[in-house]
């Protein structure tokens, strides 16, 4: 089976990083994670086979070793102006084409996507899915 030309950095290794990391890695795709807590690794599957990067994701030392054949970029750290911050990076400094960014503060979504990087929303996305539900339920 061969490999996609390039990896996906991933930068966040909370909760969603690590298991977004870890079906990647198990699908034998390319990965690169970064987080600056070396601890937070710890919470990597055991058959993690990517790279693992400690630092700041806006670092752009730190972001050029780990974007150097980078095809996609996901910025899921606990901070909203880090990933929009390092996203905004992974696609203007860096040119990635896919790049993609945790937002937890709605307001600040026209913002990103403005600037032509891919959003993701939990508070949105909970919404869609109990409304979904909902409609389900009422047939």
């Amino acid at each position: 089976m061969k490999k996609d030309k390039g990896c996906t950095v991933i930068a966040g290794c909370g909760r969603l990083g690590a298991s977004i990391a870890g079906k990647l890695s198990e699908e034998r795709k390319d990965v690169v994670i970064l987080d600056n807590d070396k601890c937070s690794f710890r919470k990597l599957p055991f058959s993690y086979g990517g790279l693992s990067i400690v630092g700041n994701a806006t670092d752009m030392e730190k972001l050029n070793a780990a974007l150097i054949d980078a095809k996609a970029f996901i910025a899921v750290t606990d901070l909203d102006c880090v990933n929009i911050c390092a996203a905004q990076i992974a696609k203007s400094v860096f040119n990635i084409p896919k790049v993609v960014a945790r937002i937890y503060d709605e307001d600040k979504l026209q913002l990103v996507k403005d600037m032509g990087i891919d959003a993701i929303c939990p508070s949105e996305l909970s919404e869609k899915e109990l409304a979904n539900y909902i409609e389900i339920e009422g047939d």
